[in-house]
């Protein structure tokens, strides 16, 4: 959270999306744009944990019902 916060850039290329990194890393360069910058990469960073938990429960939702 805190490399979301800091370094948005880093937060999207460690989680493999290179060209969505590269993007953040233009928009941060500008002075104004590292706040949005910072602000995309927190809300992308927390819907992948949501995705991951929901994908989860899912999983376990399948296996209860066999």
């Amino acid at each position: 959270m805190l490399l979301a916060i800091l370094l948005p850039f880093l937060s999207f290329m460690f989680r493999g999306k290179v060209l969505t990194g590269i993007i953040c890393l233009i928009l941060q360069i500008t002075l104004i744009g590292w706040l949005p910058a910072a602000i995309w990469a927190v809300l992308s960073l927390n819907n992948e944990r949501a995705d991951k938990r929901n994908e989860r429960l899912i999983r376990a939702m399948r296996e209860n019902k066999r």
